[in-house]
């Protein structure tokens, strides 16, 4: 792995984990276009991972830090001093935790050992188009909070995202708009839920490597993965919760597609 490598594989992380287009697909396609293949990859991944879960601790960390401090007060009896909204957004991350810590690192590993093909890509990018398009065309966007059902649902919808290609933020906002929340609420709320589960993921990531991993990767290229990683994400933030106030998930869906076209044009003649 290059430092150029290494640069841009933080970029595409740092937009694939928030844009809907999946992170884990276009690392899939990156890492055959490129031609790499380390036994150090999986220390990379979750470094790289965790350089975009920063970024959302700082975007968000007022909020964090005042839902933390809630969830403190409830624990020592103080619960009627928090917010209804805090409340319900509390219970609404817990409930949307579950399902992924329940099932999400007991099958990641076997995705990500089985499905990792360019061509399964290709094929989930364009189901995964399809979900999108069904959550805008039935849409309501009549809630601006989350409730504790709603949050167990879209964590549920986050299952999907453990398929590469699907798009973690993809699943979880279109679960939202389904369920009948605006796009931006759902989109926070992916955002925020990511805090858990990529956290999660990519420190058993660590702890695997630590326990049975061989690492040939630099601590430079380890670095300069992650602080790419957090910068592109940190800004990607930004700017696709502004873009979501006054448009639809259609880009996306025709810039999944066009991808789906050219991987399977390439795994067909190439």
């Amino acid at each position: 792995m290059t430092i150029f490598d290494s640069l841009l594989l933080g970029i595409i992380q740092g937009l694939t984990e928030f844009l809907p287009i999946s992170s884990s697909g276009h690392l899939i396609l990156m890492r055959e276009v490129l031609g790499i293949n380390t036994q150090g990859g999986l220390t990379f991944d979750a470094i790289l991972q965790l350089g975009t879960i920063l970024a959302v601790f700082v975007y968000f960390r007022k909020l964090v830090l005042e839902l933390i401090r809630d969830a403190v007060r409830y624990l020592i009896g103080q619960g009627k001093k928090v917010k209804k909204e805090n409340r319900m957004l509390i219970l609404a991350l817990i409930f949307g935790t579950i399902p992924a810590a329940a099932l999400g690192f007991f099958l990641e590993d076997v995705m990500e050992t089985v499905f990792r093909s360019a061509l399964l890509v290709a094929v989930t990018l364009i189901a995964g188009s399809l979900l999108f398009v069904a959550a805008e065309r039935l849409a309501k966007q009549k809630f601006e909070n989350v409730s504790p059902k709603q949050g167990w649902w879209i964590g549920c919808f986050q299952l999907l995202a453990l398929i590469p290609g699907v798009s973690r933020s993809g699943a979880t906002i279109s679960g939202g708009l389904l369920l009948g929340i605006n796009r931006v609420t759902a989109a926070r709320f992916s955002f925020l839920l990511a805090l858990p589960i990529i956290t999660g993921s990519g420190l058993k990531k660590l702890l695997d490597v630590y326990q049975f991993g061989i690492v040939d990767v630099s601590a430079l290229h380890l670095t300069l993965g992650f602080v790419s990683a957090f910068v592109v994400g940190l800004i990607c933030i930004h700017y696709l919760l502004k873009y979501l106030k006054n448009h639809t998930l259609y880009a996306f869906v025709w810039y999944r597609l066009a991808l789906a076209a050219i991987v399977l044009i390439a795994y067909i003649y190439y």
